[in-house]
């Protein structure tokens, strides 16, 4: 069992919040286990051998709360201090990632350089303190300092890269995108929307098009569709095979156990969408989420099958589009808890080897809402993990999101949901804005950009993640991103011309 003592102000802690919180195995896959706190220390029951870490949510000062990892850690009688294995394990993730950033940029370390070297000091100074209530303490210092180097180093790292790219031209034809809301129809919010992006993602959710068998609803998606191809707008078509509860129709449960019933009815829903808007569709994201999002608790075989099948169809029926296969929650945390999952990063590279026919990844990003994949992470963390998903094939980001106010529930809701910088509010959502994209479209094999949801008028896990209030009205993070896309739009002005 792996133990960790906790103190808080000098004294062990009375209590702390453990929603989130997980374990990760050496390479990087969360863990099945026990998490409990009691008397002042973390048990931790693993049920795998070797060394582990613990992620949980925590408070960096000056950046915020949110989930951060220890290093690797073998089990032992003698309990670890929390705050100085989240240090170490801030530092080394620091160190490990300056030195691939340093290969060809060696400009960042040198202006980050001394309060790097004051939080390293600070650190040894914990592993040499007489009492564990004194190692936390200074260990906490020593961690608030390494997380704002990460972001800082990040944020410089984005910055130089930004601009190289922007230089040579790098970026694709349509770069900043967002999802329409089929449930809206008015000519306000679809002017505002595609105002800000170049692109729009319609959703074609199975329990939307067929709630009822053979039962079929086109209207809200076909009044979006005219709309966009009459103004010529690109269009992606999105959760086309989505398995999470909100996107299956209630009576596909029938056939809950009968895998071969539900991929041929799969088959049939993909075939009958494509064959109606295949022509005005230019990329499809034909399957979403189907590692982590598995409510029909289909085994290993059965999600790789479905993810083969899926996109052949698509192929098939719509050659001249490209097909994507989306993943959420890159961190993978869901595995710690079902194993009938696949961890993102295994799925990737299973269905790259596999030589299943696609052409790009998807990736999701939402923050604020308190399950599994939506803890909040700085941007370091962000940057690192998109690093990882370049595995040989385009990525297009495809939905992101924070919150602009503070979530219902004071403290208790913030301490669940992450803080960055401070209360979320509308123009901290704004800078949030500028950093991601930054750090996003910072990365050559990154291709677009998408937000989700437009407004706080749509239903979405996280309230108030809309760039459009429940009226319309912007918020500073809608002008946020329409200068961004500004900035691009002026590089082609001056004579810097797009790659299709």
């Amino acid at each position: 069992m792996l133990r960790f003592s906790v103190f808080c102000d000098g004294e062990p802690a009375d209590s702390i919040d453990l929603a989130g919180a997980y374990l990760v195995a050496s390479d990087g896959v969360p863990l099945r286990a026990e998490i409990e706190f009691c008397k002042g220390e973390i048990h931790c029951k693993k049920r795998a051998p070797g060394p582990a870490g613990l992620a949980l949510p925590w408070t960096a000062k000056g950046t915020g709360r949110i989930l951060l990892e220890t290093t690797r850690l073998p089990e032992r009688d003698k309990p670890y201090i929390l705050q100085v294995e989240l240090a170490r394990g801030q530092l080394l993730r620091l160190s490990q990632k300056a030195e691939d950033w340093a290969v060809d940029d060696p400009q960042p370390l040198d202006s980050v350089s001394a309060k790097w070297d004051k939080g390293r000091d600070l650190f040894i100074d914990s592993l040499k303190a007489d009492k564990p209530s004194q190692a936390a303490r200074v260990a906490d210092a020593a961690l608030s300092l390494a997380v704002e180097v990460g972001e800082d180093l990040t944020r410089l790292h984005a910055q130089a890269h930004l601009k190289r790219r922007r230089r040579v031209s790098g970026f694709s034809r349509w770069v900043f995108g967002g999802s329409a809301d089929t449930d809206t129809s008015s000519d306000t919010y679809r002017k505002k929307l595609t105002r800000a992006v170049d692109f729009v993602a319609v959703p074609f959710s199975w329990r939307t098009v067929e709630p009822a068998e053979q039962e079929f609803e086109w209207s809200a998606i076909d009044g979006w569709v005219d709309w966009l191809t009459r103004h010529s707008i690109p269009i992606r078509g999105s959760d086309l095979v989505n398995f999470t509860e909100s996107n299956i129709p209630d009576w596909v449960y029938i056939w809950e156990h009968d895998f071969e019933t539900i991929r041929d009815l799969v088959y049939e829903h993909i075939r009958r969408v494509i064959n109606r808007y295949g022509s005005y569709i230019q990329v499809w994201d034909v399957i979403s989420g189907i590692h982590g999002n598995n409510c029909m608790s289909f085994n290993f075989e059965e999600l790789m099958e479905l993810t083969r099948m899926s996109t052949a169809i698509a192929k098939q029926l719509a050659p001249r589009s490209k097909v994507t296969i989306e993943l959420v929650a890159p961190w993978g945390e869901y595995y710690a808890n079902n194993q009938r999952t696949i961890p993102p990063l295994l799925y990737a590279e299973m269905v790259t080897q596999a030589g299943i026919n696609f052409d790009a990844f998807g990736l999701q990003f939402d923050f604020g809402a308190a399950r599994d994949g939506t803890y909040l992470r700085d941007m370091f963390q962000i940057s690192s993990v998109m690093d990882r998903f370049n595995v040989g094939r385009p990525l297009h980001i495809t939905a992101i999101g924070v919150p602009s106010a503070a979530p219902e529930g004071g403290e208790t809701a913030a301490a669940c949901t992450g803080e960055w910088h401070g209360p979320w509010s509308e123009r901290l959502q704004a800078r949030w804005i500028a950093e991601f994209y930054s750090v996003a479209l910072s990365k050559p094999f990154v291709e677009t950009v998408s937000w989700k949801p437009m407004s706080d008028k749509e239903t979405h896990p996280t309230p108030h993640c809309g760039l459009l209030r429940a009226d319309l009205a912007p918020k500073p993070a809608y002008r946020e991103l329409t200068k961004l896309r500004s900035l691009l739009s002026d590089d082609t002005n001056n004579g810097i011309s797009k790659s299709a």
